[in-house]
């Protein structure tokens, strides 16, 4: 099977503010950066500048180097080479209690015995703030996270939620210039994920300051982020809006780790294959015609899967690859699916909608 496909369009991989020099509080610069674990290399030169103000998700599998990166930019972890700077000072070599940055951990780490107030409050405390200033600077930041209401109870007597709310209200209240945030909602159920994610995203809107997120969510990384930097072996295979990454990878891996995609093999100079994510797969009866600068095949329906929102059609090629359809499940909730195990049909796209992978 082969396919053509448009390139995709030529975007910047630098979000708003990209003329703003690197020396304005909230931004982060990493150049060349490396980490080696003996004779192992978890980060191998890795570049990387976020924009103050900038919601950056690093995304990728276990092992791709991007929590090693977030430990590095706090200080937990030392660099083997390269620098970090954060608001235009070099911090390679500071220690992370002297960094303009706070950390968000997925275990939350409330000190059990406190009440949510006085976990809030805690670093207020030990530098020493007055008690009618930290009682104030607590209770604005427990409103800004809507749970003013539990200030006086323990941690354990709130929801799994309601904890990660109360560590980065503990977080920003010590007004960092940079919040990092290693996999925060990862022990969360689906649901409760999925409201904080909204929740999330308005808070740094409020608070306006540079969030650095890891995560192995792909739905999280594209939900939350202005950028995405998708993480494969301690180097990042690329980064752009969620948008760009998504509808435009531009490696294999990319593709393959964001979401379901189609890979076809492609007949044009210098690219391997073609990317069509399945939502873009047009199917319909093998007998109908094809639509207007369309490519299209001839298969059989080896499995049709109801997903709630979509069905998802495996289609086998009369040329012998397997090609993934959805649609949506739009029309009455009684309603069988067009097509089932056996049917013939013709699934295709147009240019527009695929994408050369190099």
């Amino acid at each position: 099977m082969r396919a053509s496909a448009q390139q995709a369009p030529s975007v910047s991989d630098s979000p708003r503010s990209s003329d703003s020099p690197r020396s304005l509080p909230g931004t982060v610069t990493l150049s060349q950066v490396s980490k080696h674990f003996g004779d192992f290399t978890a980060v191998e030169q890795l570049d990387l500048e976020v924009q103050p103000g900038e919601f950056l998700s690093m995304l990728g599998p276990s092992g791709s180097g991007k929590t090693t990166v977030l430990r590095m930019i706090a200080g937990f972890e030392t660099v083997t080479g390269g620098s970090i700077h954060l608001s235009g000072s070099d911090v390679t070599q500071v220690p992370p209690h002297a960094r303009p940055v706070n950390t968000v951990f997925q275990d939350y780490a409330l000190f059990p015995h406190l009440t949510i107030a006085e976990n809030v409050g805690y670093g207020l405390r030990v530098g020493g703030t007055n008690r009618s200033d930290r009682e104030a600077q607590v209770r604005s930041s427990l409103e800004q996270v809507r749970l003013l209401a539990v200030a006086d109870r323990l941690p354990h007597q709130l929801s799994g939620g309601q904890r990660q709310r109360i560590a980065l209200a503990r977080a920003l209240i010590m007004r960092p210039q940079v919040l990092l945030l290693d996999e925060p909602l990862g022990a969360l159920d689906k649901q409760l994920r999925e409201e904080m994610q909204i929740e999330l995203k308005q808070i740094q809107r409020e608070v306006g300051i540079t969030f650095i997120f890891v995560t192995h969510d792909q739905e999280e990384a594209l939900t939350l982020s202005d950028r995405v930097a998708v993480f494969n072996n301690g180097r990042i295979e690329q980064i752009g809006s969620a948008r760009e990454v998504y509808e435009f990878p531009k490696t294999e891996f990319v593709a393959r780790f964001l979401g379901l995609s189609n890979l076809i093999r492609s007949d044009q100079p210098g690219a391997k294959l073609v990317s069509v994510r399945p939502e873009r797969v047009r199917l319909s009866a093998a007998d109908a015609a094809a639509g207007p600068n369309e490519t299209s095949f001839l298969g059989t329906v080896a499995e049709a899967v109801y997903t709630g929102p979509t069905t998802r059609f495996l289609v086998d090629t009369e040329d012998g690859q397997r090609l993934t359809a959805e649609r949506a499940n739009d029309d009455h909730p009684n309603a069988e699916p067009a097509f089932g195990r056996g049917d013939r049909v013709r699934v295709g796209w147009t240019s527009d909608h695929a994408t050369l992978v190099a």
